[in-house]
């Protein structure tokens, strides 16, 4: 392993630890046993690291995704995706990505591209295994559609603390999705 591939995977593991908001590089190299200098010389910048650490992330989401086993149906198949979506590494991973976006980096190259790669890989990921959860081909994107987003927000309203509110939604959500693999 090549020394920029070291110290992405240190950064990866301090920032899946410690989140991204606030992230400057003396402080983090200084966390990783490096110089900020060698973090600009492997990476070009922060924004640059950032990207990497928002690649490499959804690389594990995607990862966490395809090893879960698939359900014996699609509605038992969202509601695995939401225990996975509350469990590590997905949970750690998808908070840098919602991190990354909260920041406002989403709309900002390089964050803009890396984004758009990642958010196709998940996607295929997620696509992947509501069809091996037994949802027909053709509506696959159309409930991943869904589901992604539902979960998306349902995991941002844990701040909330209301867990019989999010059981309930994720219990509607999965019926619901359930409902269009077998229209």
């Amino acid at each position: 392993m090549d020394r920029k591939e070291e110290l992405l995977e240190q950064v990866v593991e301090h920032v899946l630890k410690h989140g991204l908001i606030g992230l400057t590089l003396r402080p983090l190299a200084a966390a990783i046993g490096t110089s900020d200098r060698m973090l600009i010389y492997h990476f070009g910048g922060r924004d640059e690291l950032v990207a990497a650490v928002v690649a490499r992330t959804n690389e594990l989401s995607v990862a966490a995704v395809a090893a879960l086993e698939p359900a014996e149906d699609v509605r038992a198949g969202v509601e695995a995706l939401w225990r996975a979506y509350r469990s590590d590494p997905l949970h750690s991973c998808l908070q840098i990505y919602l991190q990354a976006a909260a920041t406002g980096l989403i709309g900002m190259e390089p964050y803009r591209s890396v984004v758009r790669e990642t958010n196709e890989l998940w996607y295929a990921a997620l696509r992947d295994y509501i069809t091996a959860c037994g949802a027909p081909p053709e509506r696959a994107g159309r409930i991943v559609t869904l589901v992604d987003s539902s979960l998306f927000g349902f995991h941002l309203d844990l701040a909330t603390d209301r867990p019989d509110e999010l059981a309930a939604g994720v219990a509607d959500l999965a019926a619901a999705a359930g409902a269009i693999a077998s229209a």
